[in-house]
């Protein structure tokens, strides 16, 4: 596919960030800060970021989403929302993690051994480990001024995103600090990225590295449609 017309979005943290790719440029990026209500303000942040480039949800080629690992409601709202709208229109729904969106934008495939390390609760980093751009096993929570020594990667590891440079240390690896940053754009481009490697693609889905801490919410979260 040509230059998709792409609608990025993700709440899978303390935001809620959108993109819309459409001939090959990025428009009506947004990123509002918001601790909660998410689901209230989606779909107007997406609205806005369709009308960027006078665009309709039914221009869309695809839909691309952030799926955590982050704040369990958020992530739900988004994925939700995605799969939504993918069914409705037609369209596919992509699925990126937090991990993909850290990633250093200009070498996506170019580290042979790389670790990557999101926030997570109580100081604690979310961590995952890739070769040239693969991601190697499940994802899983470390504390950053102590990794596990299984965590080293052969020679050439590198380590970026969150604590880089403690995690690194005692792994004897290169150390890239990074914040989470263009999460719209991020998703928009990594989206584009699997549509032009063709195969199958599968619905999105939340990515939760550990269970939730904290007593459900009174209100119920939104449902996530089987489409099969």
């Amino acid at each position: 596919m040509s230059d998709p017309t792409i609608l990025a979005f993700d709440t899978s943290g303390p935001h809620c960030a959108a993109a819309l790719l459409c001939e090959d440029a990025i428009y009506g990026e947004a990123q509002v800060t918001m601790v909660k209500g998410q689901a209230e303000a989606l779909v107007g942040v997406l609205e806005d970021t369709l009308a960027a480039k006078s665009k309709s949800f039914q221009d869309l080629d695809a839909i691309g989403v952030g799926i955590g690992p982050g704040n369990f409601t958020g992530i739900r709202i988004s994925v939700s929302a995605a799969r939504g709208l993918a069914l409705s229109l037609g369209i596919p729904a992509i699925g990126v993690s937090t991990f993909e969106i850290m990633r250093d934008p200009n070498g996506l495939a170019a580290y042979p051994a790389e670790i990557v390390a999101v926030p997570a609760p109580r100081g604690q980093a979310y961590v995952q480990a890739f070769r040239y751009g693969v991601a190697q096993g499940a994802p899983r929570v470390i504390d950053p001024a102590a990794p596990p020594e299984d965590l080293r990667l052969p020679t050439n590891m590198r380590v970026r995103g969150f604590r880089a440079a403690e995690i690194a240390r005692p792994c004897e690896a290169e150390a890239s600090e990074a914040a989470l940053e263009e999460i719209g754009p991020r998703i928009a481009r990594i989206t584009e990225a699997r549509l032009q490697a063709g195969g199958e693609i599968l619905r999105p889905a939340p990515l939760y590295v550990r269970p939730a801490d904290a007593a459900p919410p009174r209100d119920p979260a939104p449902v996530i449609l089987d489409d099969a």
